[in-house]
């Protein structure tokens, strides 16, 4: 199947919602990091490097060992750095702002981008509570800017190929979706000490893998209901590896419950693997991802279970720079999509119930948030 038919609501085209986008079309766009204690910019910065639509002009980080190692590592220019985000917003004035700080300081950042009229992309998830993602919402209506938020799993085309299914109604209605998602846990696999430091703390991450992980599963699941909320969330959390990860749970299920379905997200830092799957159960049928290209299907009338490739995903559908640029650009419209602020403010609502109802004990029932 080409891959604009597969395109449904992953993203939407048109004209231009903000004027930074039309201000920025056909043109390169001015981007800059701001934190370097995130170990997912170990990935994006050769992809960065190498993008012809896009100029690197600031890096803010005030951890000078943090400067060091990665103007090593990457032999990046010294006049790159700052040490202050305001300082290099008057000097480098970019377009938009990439953000690999901990999760608890992505408010700061894109209301001070916002306050500049700068976009901004965090790494998963939005934010720490929902009243920061609401703050965070506020400005950008404010001030007219995209805020993006990247998941791995947003440019799996496996993914986008189970949504197809849905839409296309080889599915039937939705009845359950059970995603997991996880590794052997963040220290297990060896991320940096920086990294480690603050996806363990509950007030920088939000929690453990219910947060690191669970965010997944919420995103795919707010995407495949259409912006909806459940009406209620149960959480269940557990630490197995206490001497390990002392302040955070690595073990997690949550429950969503909606009129017609119920979601079950399992993420853990506790899987013997990596993995990030989807099970997506329809009243006629069902698609279970494999990976970031495969599917297990079966509709009515099949007599068995069949296997199927993905069709590769094209620009600027195909990785989280691309999207950027696009959104930029003005051709894209995030709304509704993955990486869409008004999905991932129902994100945070989804995550924030669960750690209260993990603290708890109790279903915590979901009241409609303000607009």
């Amino acid at each position: 199947m080409a891959t604009a038919v597969l395109l449904g609501s992953f993203l939407s085209t048109g004209p231009a919602a903000y004027p930074q986008a039309a201000a920025n079309t056909g043109k390169s766009i001015k981007v800059a990091i701001v934190g370097l204690a995130h170990d997912h910019i170990m990935g994006f910065l050769p992809q960065l490097a190498s993008h012809k639509d896009v100029e690197l002009v600031g890096i803010v980080e005030a951890n000078p060992e943090l400067v060091s190692k990665y103007e090593s590592k990457y032999h990046l220019d010294p006049k790159l750095f700052y040490a202050k985000l305001d300082a290099m917003i008057e000097q480098k004035h970019p377009d938009a702002i990439l953000a690999y700080t901990s999760i608890a300081e992505h408010r700061a950042v894109i209301e001070t981008a916002a306050s500049h009229g700068i976009s901004v992309m965090v790494e998963k998830p939005l934010a720490t509570t929902v009243a920061d993602a609401l703050a965070i919402r506020s400005a950008a209506r404010a001030h007219h800017i995209q805020v993006l938020v990247n998941y791995e799993t947003t440019w799996y085309a496996s993914n986008l190929a189970a949504y197809q299914q849905l839409r296309d109604g080889k599915l039937g209605e939705v009845r359950r979706v059970v995603v997991h998602d996880g590794h052997k846990g963040p220290k297990e696999i060896g991320v940096s000490p920086e990294f480690l430091a603050w996806l363990t703390d509950p007030k920088q991450n939000g929690a453990g893998a219910l947060f690191d992980f669970g965010c997944y599963g919420a995103d795919l699941m707010t995407w495949l209901m259409k912006g909806e909320a459940p009406l209620t969330v149960t959480a269940v959390t557990q630490t197995n590896k206490p001497e390990t990860y002392p302040k955070v749970d690595d073990e997690a299920t949550v429950i969503l419950g909606y009129p017609k379905a119920q979601a079950v997200l399992q993420p853990s830092w506790n899987w013997a693997f990596d993995r990030k799957d989807m099970e997506l159960y329809g009243s006629t049928g069902y698609v279970i991802t494999v990976g970031p290209n495969r599917l297990r299907v079966r509709h009515a009338g099949d007599a068995q279970e069949s296997t199927e490739q993905a069709t590769a995903l094209t620009a600027p559908i195909d990785n989280s720079l691309n999207y950027l640029v696009a959104a930029l650009r003005g051709e894209v419209q995030p709304e509704g999509s993955l990486t869409g602020l008004d999905t991932n403010v129902v994100v945070m609502q989804i995550l924030d119930a669960a750690r209260e109802s993990a603290q708890t004990g109790k279903t915590v029932h979901l009241t409609k948030l303000p607009d």
